[in-house]
């Protein structure tokens, strides 16, 4: 997953990323490394089988080409800590327009790699503006813009009430939380965008069958169309799919 860092072109600005689908400007990734090579090795990590480095680092850098193709300027995370998951950059921060929110990940062995990313950013000139605090627990992968002025938070095994509290408070606006259905439990990850993308201004791919009800009455009074992802889809993650700009997608 790669985390957006500017998805508009009207302003000088190099960070702000409050949409899913609006022209994406910059994102940071991080190549899959040797604590992602040995990640099975280690049942913490709650990897199901062994990684395929090679095909790893071949498909990360297919991916890296797709969006220099289609125009996005695309920064790599040149760091190597012993967490496995830092290469889904998308968890442990948000971009807001303005400046980071640094998260604090729900699956133990993650915390910390969100100090990784704020370092990055730093050195970038991109501010800080809050920081998820203990017991608090959030993670990218429960968060998504509707719109600009419009975010919504997953409670899920990985985020806690206690961190959607503080993430709303630190967006700020509206901020819509809902449960993220607790699935197969904890040997498994489940966020909030495991059931939805947003593909364009008025539409998103979703799982009909596990989508918070309050999410799906929101789409609806927005008159959203919903593209639902087959069943035997999910296992290969079908939601997952990244809007480059409306209508331009990135599919696994």
């Amino acid at each position: 997953m790669t985390l957006a860092i500017a998805d508009r072109i009207e302003e000088p600005m190099r960070y702000g990323a409050q949409s899913m689908v609006a022209p994406l400007r910059e994102v940071l990734v991080k190549p899959p490394g040797p604590a992602f090579g040995r990640a099975f090795e280690d049942p913490a990590h709650g990897f199901l089988h062994a990684v395929g480095l090679d095909r790893a680092r071949r498909q990360h850098e297919t991916l890296c080409r797709i969006l220099a193709d289609l125009g996005v300027t695309v920064h790599v995370l040149d760091a190597e800590i012993e967490s496995p998951d830092l290469v889904y950059t998308f968890d442990p921060a948000l971009v807001t327009d303005r400046g980071a929110v640094a998260l604090r990940p729900g699956k133990p062995t993650r915390v910390g790699e969100e100090h990784v990313l704020l370092r990055w950013m730093a050195d970038r000139g991109i501010p800080v503006c809050g920081a998820i605090e203990a017991p608090g627990t959030a993670e990218g992968g429960d968060t998504f813009w509707v719109a600009p002025d419009l975010f919504c938070i997953g409670r899920s095994l990985r985020t806690s009430q206690a961190g959607a509290d503080q993430l709303a408070a630190l967006v700020g606006g509206d901020v819509r939380v809902f449960d993220v259905p607790y699935a197969n439990g904890l040997s498994e990850c489940l966020h909030l965008l495991s059931l939805i993308s947003p593909v364009s201004d008025r539409a998103a791919v979703v799982h009909l069958p596990m989508l918070p009800a309050g999410l799906y009455e929101l789409l609806h009074d927005l008159d959203y169309d919903l593209i639902d992802v087959p069943r035997e889809e999910m296992p290969t993650l079908g939601c997952n799919v990244l809007a480059v700009r409306p209508g331009v997608l990135v599919v696994a």
